[in-house]
């Protein structure tokens, strides 16, 4: 027996010895899925397991947390619920699946999986192609704040009157500047001859 059955048992086991109501009619019954009471209220915003959704499925195992719910995951590959509902030909399948796999056609292989599980691992991890919209979503911000930017730019705040960005006033602000000896040591003033009254080459 393979670690991988053992496991398999072992998680059957453990859903079976559960003392509750899904486990008393896993326990009783064949399909192990007759339920038809009431969906349960909603607890403080939390979505509980309704149990009218799996009437007619197998509960199989004990799932992620003990529930019987079904989703795809790469994470966990083994939902407590079969994907599909019982049905005559899948019930008839399964009492040959029972016998020898080699007298299963690939057809019915492939019949009996989609019974178990809505998609392969495969079918899974593909790629789903969403990053094209939200790369075109970014580029589209993108092209609305540089035209924004360029908008407020060209339109919003002109420069032209402005008298501090004249080249006179330049002039004036650096000869106050030098004048004040701003930065001395290493900086403006420092590169200023002020005996000769000029740039230091």
């Amino acid at each position: 027996m393979t670690s991988f059955q053992m496991y398999s048992r072992a998680i059957v086991r453990s859903f079976l010895a559960r003392p509750s109501a899904y486990n008393k009619l896993a326990a009783n019954s064949s399909t192990a899925a007759v339920f038809q009471a009431e969906p349960k209220a909603p607890v403080q915003g939390v979505m509980q397991v309704r149990e009218d959704k799996i009437v007619g499925r197998d509960i199989v195992g004990y799932g992620l947390n003990g529930e019987p719910q079904y989703f795809d995951s790469i994470t966990f590959p083994f939902p407590s619920v079969r994907f599909m509902k019982n049905t005559p030909e899948i019930v008839a399948l399964r009492v040959k699946e029972k016998g020898d796999w080699k007298k299963l056609s690939i057809e019915e292989k492939k019949t009996l999986y989609r019974a178990s599980f809505c998609q392969t691992l495969v079918e899974v991890d593909a790629p789903t192609g969403e990053w094209k919209a939200i790369f075109g979503w970014v580029m589209v911000w993108i092209s609305v704040a540089v035209f924004s930017f360029v908008g407020v730019r060209k339109f919003l705040t002109s420069t032209a009157d402005d008298p501090t960005l004249s080249l006179e006033y330049r002039q004036a602000q650096l000869k106050r500047m030098i004048d004040l000896r701003v930065d001395p040591i290493d900086g403006l003033s420092s590169n200023w001859d002020y005996e000769k009254n000029t740039w230091k080459s």
